[in-house]
């Protein structure tokens, strides 16, 4: 039982009854307020994880900032949330911009993004003030010059010729990455914004892909900084993995900074910024989705099927990531099955060959983990409504995204 409960947040426990608790709340009572598929975010663990971040840190580098990747979970309470705990943001168009400024997100401390930022991205960041810019293509300069009336920084982002251990859809360091300058273009945006008198070069951005479970690389792609000489400011991204099953084993915040900092000590200037950017790592495990059995067939396999699947979590379709599950008044152990969705595909697997406590229709299955990136790839495949996001914390519980309705589906419809 204790295996599985250690993916979830901490402070997770059985009850005395055998009730799986979330931030203080009986899962079971959860899905029976608000309904499942769910989403559960442990906010208190959500809030410690930041801290965690930002405490680290500022202990081993005093001028530095911890920027949250908004990506990773774009929704409105849990930018408020990493913002009053003293993280800035990082947001990948206007739509994660949006949900940064209702955050009240300091605009300073918000860096926009993006491979392939439109005219409008851009017009938005401007008028929201916000304090970075990353450069990540000449066009990018070319927009920008024509847009920017006032000085604005900027960073180049280079691609650093480092690939980590991940899967290829989510590793963005290597040379064919269609992120970043490789180095002879990062070499011309530089010297071309250095005779801008609108954009501010401040200095460079890297960033080599997520869920990477070694921290080796990122030294290595921050030793690859230091052929472009000295800068101001060094964004050295994000990408730190989380655990999602019984043998992830990634390195924790400290054991990151560490590597991290320590190459930043030996090639970067003592005197600059540093700013990393938690996404994946920060929200993981402070997130579980709760769903309903909706039937059990048992034959050459047995299929557990549930009210969600590939509608609230995509992760497992797009990447192949391993997922664990546990009944929620039935915590750990037993038979191997399929647990499967709702949607019409026969990749709709949430988890195959986990362990389940004789399943049956009714029961409230809870997936760990889940805090990163299934809430930013909802979707509504088969008229699927999206799921709420309910906190949790020291026993309450509040929405703060509501479920949509069938009336949403039509919402658009001109």
């Amino acid at each position: 039982m204790n295996d599985v409960v250690d993916l979830f947040p901490p402070g997770a426990h059985a009850d005395d009854g055998g009730d799986l608790v979330v931030g203080g709340c009986r899962l079971r009572d959860l899905a029976a307020e608000f309904g499942t598929p769910a989403y559960v975010v442990d906010e208190g663990a959500l809030r410690a994880r930041a801290r965690e971040y930002r405490d680290e840190l500022a202990a081993r580098w005093g001028d530095s900032l911890a920027i949250f990747a908004s990506k990773a979970f774009p929704c409105t309470a849990v930018l408020r949330a990493v913002a009053e705990e003293g993280l800035g943001c990082d947001v990948a168009g206007a739509g994660e911009l949006v949900h940064a400024v209702a955050a009240g997100v300091d605009p300073a401390r918000i860096y926009l993004h993006g491979n392939a930022k439109t005219d409008e991205d851009l017009e938005r960041a401007i008028d929201a003030g916000v304090g970075t810019v990353v450069i990540d293509n000449l066009d990018d300069v070319d927009r920008l010059e024509r847009r920017v009336s006032d000085e604005q920084a900027v960073l180049v982002r280079d691609i650093p010729g480092v690939r980590p251990e991940t899967h290829a859809a989510v590793a963005t360091g290597q040379e064919d990455s269609k992120f970043g300058l490789a180095p002879a273009d990062a070499r011309r945006a530089i010297e071309r914004l250095r005779g801008s008198d609108r954009l501010r070069l401040d200095g460079l951005h890297v960033h080599i892909g997520s869920q990477i479970l070694d921290a080796a690389p990122f030294g290595q792609a921050v030793q690859a900084l230091a052929a472009y000489g000295e800068f101001a400011v060094y964004d050295l991204g994000g990408g730190l993995g989380a655990r999602y099953t019984y043998d992830d084993r990634p390195p924790s915040v400290a054991e990151y900074l560490d590597v991290l900092i320590g190459a930043a000590r030996e090639h970067l200037p003592s005197a600059a910024r540093l700013v990393i950017e938690p996404g994946r790592s920060l929200v993981a495990r402070a997130g579980v989705t709760i769903y309903r059995v909706v039937t059990v067939k048992r034959g050459a396999r047995t299929f557990v099927a549930v009210d969600g699947g590939m509608g609230d979590n995509l992760e497992v379709s797009l990447y192949g990531q391993r997922f664990e599950a546990t009944v929620a008044d039935r915590v750990g152990g037993g038979e191997k099955v399929d647990l499967v969705g709702r949607h019409c595909e026969s990749g709709d697997v949430l988890s195959a060959g986990v362990a389940l406590r004789e399943p049956r229709v009714g029961d409230v299955v809870a997936v760990p983990a889940t805090g990163a990136y299934c809430f930013t790839m909802r979707n509504t495949y088969n008229g699927a409504r999206r799921p709420p996001v309910v906190f949790v914390r020291d026993g309450d519980a509040r929405v703060v995204v509501r479920r949509e309705g069938y009336d949403d589906l039509l919402r658009l419809d001109v």
